[in-house]
Order: structure tokens, then C-alpha cells, then sequence
């Protein structure tokens, strides 16, 4: 499929992404660091399409993409910001089944090869999802600081967190669907269409909630906002190079990347059918792409 390479471009940087994201998010508001990340992206596409022009037609579908992405993007960083990443983090990968369900429907007709693809991939993000035991003392394993200590994660903020990620899973579906229309007529002019009205909106929520971040923290919160824009500028691409169902699903592996990081950097506890499920996923990707 050649639409391959650019859908795991977007996971990984999504995934990338997510993991600066959630960090960030646990020392400054949510509303935030999605501002400014949305402020940087739609700074730097703005130039490049005063330079290179853009095309009318993927604004309506790209700002459809945005609205829905507001609510995508709080819900998410608030979940990755409460909860354990390595736990909220997979869940994301569902909202690969909207786009899937939707690319089925319009006419998409994976081979039997990429369907068992399909089915590793789906369900090593489920078993990566899976709750690690809580610790021996009762407390549940949380992420680690920046200094190294551990923190739990009470249970109530963990069912929280994951309520949370289960909508921004779907909310994150419909925003890739809304990026494939927009591809069809420019993948660029989508996202930035996208961040046009995601700014104003997170603006308000930002303004009502009197949030503010010190200014030294402003560029590596750009830095995050430039990796999720790339994200959706790869996926966007891919769209239009292979099937939107096989596409999503590739671009719906970021949380593999965003829990290696939360393993290797944060020290979050991995259970064995969690480290199973990334295995499974990973596997999935060659299927997929056959």
C-alpha cells in the first residue's frame, strides 16, 4: 500500500507527540498546550500556503476537522494528564475504527492479508490498553516524575482518564475522517483550515479559564503543536496515496510509540499482555502494507 510510509510517519510523530504532550499537560493547563501547538501549526502553514497558495475547496472539510478536533485535543491531553500514558495512550489507537468502519461503507475492500493485518493491529492496541495489577502495597503504578519518583494514579482519576480517552478516541476518528475529505482537494489547505478554527475556539476556552504558561515553556509547547501538525499533514497525505481504512489503522498506532517512550523516559509499568499487544500491533503493521 503506498500510502504506508506516510500513515506511520503520522504515528510516529502523533505518538511523539502525545508523549510531550501528556507531560507537559501535568505542569501546565491542558487548554494551554493546545493553543499554542495550534498557534505554531497554523503559523508555519500559514506561510508555507501564502508561498505555495491554496485551494478553496478542502477549507469546509478541514474546518469541520477542527471543530471536531477541539474536543479531540482537550479530552485526550486531559486524559494523558490524569491518567497512567501507557494506559490512556492505546486506547487512542481505537479511534482508528471509525475511519476503518467509514472506509468499508464508502467501497474500501481490503485483501484477506490486510484484514488479519487489521485484526493484529486492533487487537494488540486493546491488550496494550489492558490496566496493570496494582502495586503490592494497593497503591496503582503511575508515571514517573521528571525527577524519577513515582507517582500513583488514584483509581478514580484513573476511570476518569479513561472515559476521557474513550471519547477523544472517537472524536479523533471523526477528525481523520474530516482530514480524508479535505486530502481530496488539498492535504495542506485541510489542516491549516482545521487549525484556523481550532485557535479561536481553544483561545475562548483558554480565555474563560484565565489559563497562562510562563514564557520560557511557550517554544517547546510550539515544538509540540509543529510535530501534531506534521502528524496530520502525513496522514492527510496518505489518504490519497491508499485506502482511507488501512490508512487510519497505520496512522492509529501512535500509542505504541507514545508508551515506549512513557517505558523508557517515565519508567511506567508494563505488563506482560500489555508488552504482548504492542508485539501484536507491530506485527500487524507488514500485513497491512502487503
Amino acid at each position: 500500500m503506498s500510502g504506508a510510509p506516510a500513515a506511520l510517519a503520522a504515528s510516529l510523530l502523533w505518538g511523539t507527540a502525545d508523549f510531550m504532550a501528556g507531560r507537559a499537560s501535568r505542569r501546565h493547563p491542558t487548554v494551554m498546550v493546545a493553543l499554542v501547538g495550534q498557534v505554531a501549526g497554523f503559523t508555519v502553514l500559514g506561510i508555507v500556503l501564502a508561498i505555495r497558495g491554496a485551494n478553496a475547496a478542502a477549507l469546509v472539510p478541514g474546518a469541520v476537522s477542527g471543530v471536531v478536533g477541539v474536543g479531540a485535543i482537550l479530552a485526550f491531553y486531559g486524559a494523558l494528564s490524569s491518567g497512567t500514558m501507557s494506559i490512556v495512550a492505546p486506547i487512542g489507537a481505537t479511534s482508528a475504527l471509525v475511519p476503518l468502519a467509514y472506509g468499508i461503507v464508502g467501497g474500501d475492500r481490503p485483501g484477506p492479508v490486510q484484514w488479519v493485518g487489521v485484526a493484529a493491529a486492533l487487537a494488540g492496541a486493546v491488550l496494550a490498553s489492558r490496566e496493570p495489577d496494582t502495586t503490592a502495597a494497593g497503591v496503582p503504578a503511575g508515571p514517573a516524575g521528571p525527577a524519577g519518583a513515582r507517582h500513583a494514579v488514584s483509581r478514580p482519576d484513573q476511570r476518569a482518564a479513561v472515559r476521557l480517552a474513550v471519547v477523544a478516541a472517537f472524536l479523533i476518528g471523526l477528525t481523520l475522517i474530516g482530514l480524508d475529505k479535505a486530502a481530496e482537494h488539498d492535504a495542506l489547505t485541510g489542516v491549516w483550515a482545521a487549525r484556523l478554527v481550532a485557535v479561536p475556539a481553544l483561545g475562548l476556552v483558554a480565555l474563560h479559564a484565565r489559563a497562562t504558561a510562563p514564557v520560557r515553556s511557550l517554544p517547546a509547547l510550539a515544538g509540540i503543536g509543529l510535530l501534531d501538525t506534521a502528524a496530520n499533514c502525513a496522514f492527510a497525505f496518505a489518504t490519497t496515496a491508499g485506502l482511507l481504512s488501512l490508512v487510519a489503522v497505520l496512522g492509529g498506532l501512535f500509542p505504541v510509540v507514545t508508551v515506549a517512550l512513557a517505558y523508557f523516559v517515565l519508567h511506567e509499568r508494563l505488563e506482560p499482555v500489555q508488552r504482548a499487544g504492542v508485539l501484536l500491533a507491530l506485527a500487524g503493521v507488514p500485513l497491512i502494507s502487503a
